[in-house]
């Protein structure tokens, strides 16, 4: 089965994820909904798992969120998160749908995630949020981590859909890939705002679009000292 498939999965698929763990748990309620493709599936879940083994708690903001897939597997995977707020400028019908199948098997779940179809800069972040997107096309996901630095808060990005005409290179793009000056360049733009920045990749299989961004604010001296 290619995990990078566009095709939905449906109940037909669910013998495909028979075991206890909870990636096959998740993967059976999807199948359940019969709304997602396969790939954001797979693109969600490993981010997700990346995200939790660095960030703990805060309120989620997913930015671009889709589905909200991204948000409920955040949830899943830490407790300690309160609830999550899944944004949009435009939200499928069928995020509802996808929404009752993981709530009925996780009822701790329930009115936890919010879904707000609206523009991203309209949402008001807090410093103790944990804002993430996942394939927030060009120049969105830059507008995410403006917002994230803005307050100070956390910020994790799979960046996509680079539009090199627009997109800052940093001076960079004569000595590497366009796409990857742009990635390039948003890291060193975040350590000059004090932030610390870890660079990761989910399986390249899922999709070539794989570099995943994670920074929080580096603390001050006096910080590290009060801790």
């Amino acid at each position: 089965m290619r995990h990078s498939s566009r095709s939905r999965l449906t109940t037909r698929h669910i013998p495909l994820f028979p075991s206890d763990s909870l990636f096959d748990k998740l993967a059976r309620a999807v199948c359940r909904a019969g709304c997602l493709p396969r790939k954001e599936l797979y693109e969600n879940w490993e981010v997700a798992r990346r995200v939790r083994r660095r960030f703990r708690s805060g309120r989620i903001v997913d930015m671009a969120c889709g589905h909200g897939l991204l948000a409920y597997s955040l949830l899943l995977l830490d407790n300690s998160s309160p609830h999550a707020l899944a944004v949009d400028r435009s939200l499928p019908p069928s995020a509802a749908k996808l929404a009752e199948s993981l709530e009925n098997d996780w009822p701790r779940l329930s009115n936890r995630v919010e879904f707000k179809q609206t523009e991203l800069h309209e949402i008001a972040l807090q410093p103790t949020d944990l804002i993430v997107a996942s394939h927030a096309c060009g120049e969105l996901t830059d507008l995410v981590l403006q917002q994230a630095v803005a307050v100070g808060a956390r910020v994790a990005v799979l960046p996509c859909c680079h539009d090199l005409k627009t997109a800052d290179q940093g001076s960079l793009g004569g000595w590497m890939n366009g796409v990857l000056a742009v990635d390039v360049t948003r890291v060193f733009t975040l350590q000059r705002q004090g932030y610390q920045v870890y660079t990761q990749q989910i399986p390249a299989e899922i999709t070539p679009m794989n570099r995943l961004l994670l920074a929080e604010p580096q603390q001050s001296e006096a910080d590290r000292s009060s801790a």
